[in-house]
Parts: structure tokens; sequence; C-alpha cells
């Protein structure tokens, strides 16, 4: 949802909303950007049809549904999967770390900076640097439903 801003001086806030039920049951966006950053809330895999979470017994698929669900948020502020710069994990059992810590990699190792327009040192030469941002994963989480393995939080700036 865009606005207009009659004060060109100030920095409007634009929200990104999807059906998921939690959403609305709790009154948050899935993503907010504030100037050049875009902050993206807690993501986990609930499908917003069924309300129910995706691939319950997997991690590891838990996870490449978040970050699809993340690079979507992201996009629909007028972002790239490339301009997320920190994401947070939370994970509820240390079994499932190594999952989510590909499921991760594997998000992000398409993006390429240089194919987005980013010129980087790594981009010279024919060398591409692809998109690693800063991240923490913690151990131990409960979450509002117990077939939620992972939940991610992401942070993007555009430039």
């Amino acid at each position: 949802m865009q606005s207009i801003n009659p004060n060109p001086t100030v920095t409007l806030t634009q929200k990104h909303q999807t059906p998921n039920p939690y959403e609305a049951k709790f009154g948050y966006s899935r993503a907010i950007r504030k100037g050049p950053l875009i902050f993206v809330s807690g993501t986990t895999s609930i499908l917003p049809a069924t309300g129910k979470v995706a691939c319950p017994d997997s991690a590891y698929e838990q996870t490449r549904v978040i970050f699809e669900e993340i690079f979507r948020a992201v996009k629909a502020l007028g972002g790239r999967g490339s301009d997320v710069v920190r994401v947070r994990m939370f994970v509820t059992r240390d079994q499932d770390t190594g999952d989510v810590g590909r499921g991760m990699k594997e998000a992000f190792a398409g993006l390429l900076l240089e194919g987005d327009g980013v010129l980087t040192q790594a981009g010279v030469g024919g060398v591409k640097e692809v998109a690693e941002p800063a991240a923490t994963m913690i151990v131990g989480a409960r979450f509002v439903d117990p077939d939620m393995k992972v939940e991610i939080e992401a942070d993007a700036v555009v430039l």
C-alpha cells in the first residue's frame, strides 16, 4: 500500500500485508518500509489459504517457504532479495540448525549482487558476489503453533 506524501521532506511508512491470519489477529504488518529501510516481521511457513503450517516435518522446507515469503515482501516494497542485509532465525530444536542454515544459504545463492546492478570489488573481472547477509540463529524458541520449526525476520536496505 503506497501513500501520497504531501510533504516530501517527511519519509512515509509503506506497509505490506498478507492474508496470514496472525497479522489480522495480532495487528501487525508483514513488512514495512521507511525510507530505504525495509523490516520484515517474523515469518513462518504458515499457508494463508488454510492457516496451516507448510511442511510440518521439515525445518529445511519451512525455511525455503519462509525465504520465498520474505523475498515477496521485500519486492512488494520496492526492494530485491539481494537488498536483504540481515536475518534473524529462530529455531525450535538443535538438530534443525543445519537444515535451516542450508535453506538460508540456498535461498541467497541465486542472488548475485552484480546481477542486481550493485557494483562490488568482487564483481570486477567477471567474478560475481553472492548475497550473504549478516545472520543470527537462536535455538530454543517456542512458537504459537507447535508445527512451526522456524521463524525468520529480515532487514533490507534499498539504495
